[in-house]
């Protein structure tokens, strides 16, 4: 098993631990002290030794931090995690609602006058750190860099990962790393700077078509990098990782603790990406003569547009995941739900994905949710919050996986006994929002903001909602959740063809039901129109092939385009996966693809 259910939060260890910082707090002279869930590199998953926020508070989800007073500790989630939290954390810890309520106004009406509040350079950005000095001006608190007050009262903190990282096949690529590094050194020359930070492991690795082991579900080697405009590049980590890899001759090793006297050395032009870059480094940068140029990772936008290669892999890895969810879905159209747990689920799941011989992991934590676990957005199941599915109730099964030719990501409802009317209507409403996306057409240009609201529509129409994106972006065997593309209020990089995208509306009702329907989509160039004009237009080809279970739709509140978007898509899953399937699994999937 790739997934475990133990649990790694300790709500009860909680109070002590907070009493512990409060003391390092008051030795240090700090009114308050802030705790990310963040490491370093700013990825959304993190190595056991960086798991400061889960240590502290109990709460495990992949986004928040806490802020710790003298008398007081918030606690920030976004929407996805406002149930999670109140089951994970005591009630020393105080849930705010973020982004609604930012940092600096909690402060301001919060701390004490005069507050200093410290917080550990290496695991904030620049950019966070300069939005919340903005904001706490004239308050007269004070933003202080300093030590790590966790990792000081973490006397069993788990050692830093040392797995060696592996290359990554060139017929996976489409391109050689001394191409991408050329191809980004002119990048950069263009931008007139002589050199770019990089603190994004996934980044580097996807620049020297390398994958490592040194975090959860996502292959990613740890490592920092400066990238020079004439086309060498400096890798700063753990050598011993890198040492049985042949890297391009214009790479040079070394390691961790050199970072910073190389950025303080640097001349010329330096071009940063605020947003990802830790406060430390820019400190350190700015100790030097370089002039700093702010922009964007370099490799970030070459590194969404996936190549020829990389979209066939993707392809391949996506026929081979949909029989495996395939060969699940009949298993449990034909088990007794009665006798099926949450935990059931994922361990049969991960059974005929693991059956495939290919599975290098799993790409997130598989959520299982029955009953009103589902309304749940990132629920994790573990042996303490398991329990027997719900009767007449939906199970909400969001999973995925990695393959070394391409990551998955697939989400489907399914109906336990006999589903409410209220349930098959909202699972409706978001199976036409999730059919909207699939057909658009849209102009070249438009940013993941200007499209999300399609989606929507027909919730909002019924008054309802969601609280989370209608879309991330996804990595070629890297990370699942991958910038900067995405589809969602705050998406605004525009998308460009090649580009991997989830579309995967949703509704939950608190306490009874939760409803996702996810596929994964790839930006593609539409086809001409008669009776259209000249401007460039542009679609989604849809990745992700599974039936979705017909048993929840209200067939008379789909419009003849939703059927017949839904019948090809059907008639598709059935054309492509059956091949790959067993006689009876083929019967089962011919009657979950008919015709409505």
């Amino acid at each position: 098993m790739l997934q475990t259910f133990n649990s790694p939060s300790s709500p009860e260890q909680g109070p002590p631990r907070l009493a512990q910082l409060c003391g390092w707090m008051e030795q240090n002279r700090l009114n308050g002290f802030i705790v990310p869930r963040a490491d370093r590199h700013q990825g959304e998953y993190v190595a056991a030794c960086d798991e400061r926020l889960s240590w502290l508070t109990g709460f495990t989800g992949s986004a928040g931090f806490a802020c710790i007073l003298e008398t007081t500790a918030g606690i920030f989630i976004d929407g996805r995690y406002r149930l999670q939290v109140c089951e994970q954390v005591a009630e020393d810890f105080t849930p705010v609602h973020w982004p609604e309520t930012p940092l600096h106004e909690w402060l301001r009406n919060t701390a004490a006058p005069g507050a200093v509040i410290g917080f550990d350079p290496w695991l904030h950005t620049v950019e966070q750190i300069e939005t919340l000095r903005a904001g706490l001006e004239g308050s007269g608190m004070s933003l202080v860099a300093c030590s790590n007050g966790v990792d000081a009262i973490w006397t069993d903190r788990p050692t830093p990962p040392n797995a060696p990282a592996w290359a990554h096949p060139p017929n996976l690529c489409g391109e050689t790393a001394e191409a991408k590094i050329r191809r980004l050194g002119a990048s950069i020359a263009a931008q007139a700077a002589q050199t770019a930070v990089i603190t994004l492991p996934d980044s580097l690795c996807w620049l020297l078509n390398l994958r490592g082991r040194d975090v959860p579900r996502t292959p990613i080697a740890q490592c920092f990098g400066l990238l020079g405009a004439n086309g060498k590049l400096t890798l700063f980590g753990d050598e011993m990782k890198f040492a049985n890899l042949i890297l391009p001759e214009t790479v040079t090793l070394a390691p961790w603790d050199a970072f910073p006297g190389q950025l303080k050395d640097l001349t010329g032009t330096v071009l940063i990406e605020p947003a990802s870059l830790p406060q430390a480094a820019f400190d350190a940068l700015s100790a030097g003569p370089a002039k700093i140029l702010c922009g964007v990772d370099p490799c970030s936008l070459p590194k969404a547009c996936k190549t020829r290669r990389e979209l066939e892999g993707c392809r391949a890895a996506h026929l081979r995941d949909g029989a495996a969810v395939v060969r699940f879905l009949a298993w449990f159209d034909s088990a007794d739900p009665s006798k099926l747990s949450e935990i059931d689920i994922v361990k049969q799941l991960e059974s005929y994905r693991a059956a495939t011989n290919l599975l290098h992991d799993i790409s997130f934590d598989t959520i299982s949710g029955s009953g009103p676990h589902g309304a749940v957005v990132h629920y994790r199941v573990t042996e303490a919050s398991n329990r027997p599915l719900d009767l007449d109730s939906l199970l909400l099964v969001d999973s995925g996986a990695q393959y070394q030719d391409g990551t998955t990501d697939i989400t489907r409802t399914l109906p336990i006994g006999n589903p409410s009317r209220e349930m098959r209507q909202a699972f409706t409403r978001v199976l036409r929002g999730m059919i909207a996306i699939s057909q658009l057409r849209f102009p070249k240009g438009l940013a993941g903001r200007d499209i999300d609201a399609i989606a929507r529509a027909p919730l909002w129409a019924a008054g309802q909602d969601y609280d989370h994106g209608t879309g991330h972006g996804v990595g070629s065997f890297l990370s699942v959740h991958e910038g900067p593309q995405r589809l969602s209020r705050a998406g605004d990089v525009p998308l460009q063809r090649g580009m991997i995208l989830s579309n995967e509306p949703g509704y939950y009702r608190p306490d009874a039901f939760g409803i996702r329907i996810e596929n994964l989509i790839t930006v593609i160039e539409a086809e001409p129109l008669p009776g259209g004009d000249d401007r460039a237009m542009l679609a989604f080809e849809t990745l992700t092939y599974a039936p979705i279970d017909l048993r929840l739709i209200e067939a008379s509140e789909l419009t003849k385009s939703e059927k017949n978007w839904l019948n090809a898509y059907h008639h598709e899953v059935y054309a492509k996966l059956a091949p790959l399937l067993a006689p009876p699994t083929v019967q089962w999937l011919a009657q979950a693809t008919r015709s409505i």
